[in-house]
């Protein structure tokens, strides 16, 4: 039975367009109590996506099946807390991590693109999404020469990519990693490429690609976005701001979902 108490929006029809808290109704002057419970669950998943420590077991596997071998490293924020507090120490590696990449750098120096995945501020959105996207990416990238290994970073910020890059003489890096969760998006996964990569570049040095999920930019619609950006930084060596993003970049498998329920920038 419906609880005459509760007025609802006459904008209620517009819901189905967006994710966004619009349109609540109210219960006298307030919000209807079932609208207030549903905002307390979802700042209660975006707290946890943030502060859950990621699960790179499932993530190997799929790595795996992918024909990927994995490595993983840790940057120098030594446990969570110590990561949200301090963001300087997930930009560097730790010291054991730098020297494990200095001697797998014999092996695995001079591919074209590296791909890393960290865990950033979701967890969530490293375990669920980051192997099907991978998955979807490289089946665009024939002809690239890519990393035969994934190297998995634990309390890791962007930048923490470019290390993994510069330590292995890679023309690209490729990082996926764990964005700041919203109200409506605990699990949206953040793409990040930059060309040439070292210690210091800058965020304008870099495009992004974001809330990549199925409720938001969908694997094969950043897939084709990611490869295009991938091979456009390879043929014009250069990302961030210089590399602009043309709709040509945009077409495979992309459906009618690619720009409204995602972002893509040139830098960061």
């Amino acid at each position: 039975m419906e609880n005459s108490a509760v007025h609802a929006d006459s904008w209620q029809a517009l819901r189905r367009f967006t994710d966004a808290r619009i349109a609540l109704g109210r219960a006298g002057h307030a919000l209807p109590t079932a609208a207030v419970m549903a905002f307390q669950l979802s700042h209660a998943q975006a707290r946890d996506a943030v502060n859950q420590t990621v699960d790179f077991s499932g993530v190997a596997t799929g790595l795996s099946a992918l024909g990927f071998g994995v490595h993983h490293l840790h940057s120098q924020a030594a446990d969570r807390p110590e990561f949200l507090k301090r963001p300087d120490l997930g930009r560097l590696l730790a010291e054991d991590a730098q020297r494990q990449l200095q001697a797998a750098s014999s092996t695995l120096s001079g591919c074209e693109v590296v791909f890393v995945i960290g865990d950033g501020l979701s967890a969530w959105a490293v375990q669920r999404h980051a192997v099907p996207l991978l998955a979807e990416t490289v089946a665009r990238l024939a002809g690239i020469r890519l990393c035969p290994t994934v190297f998995l970073a634990q309390q890791a910020r962007v930048a923490l990519g470019d290390e993994v890059g510069a330590a292995l003489q890679s023309r690209l890096v490729v990082i996926l990693i764990g964005e700041r969760p919203g109200l409506s998006s605990p699990d949206s996964l953040g793409v990040y490429l930059t060309y040439a990569p070292q210690r210091g570049r800058q965020n304008a040095e870099r495009n992004c690609i974001s809330n990549v999920r199925p409720e938001g930019l969908g694997y094969a619609a950043a897939a084709s976005a990611l490869a295009g950006l991938i091979r456009e930084a390879l043929r014009l060596q250069l990302s961030g701001v210089g590399l602009k993003l043309e709709e040509k970049l945009l077409v495979a498998g992309a459906g009618n979902d690619l720009l409204p329920a995602g972002s893509i920038a040139e830098g960061v």
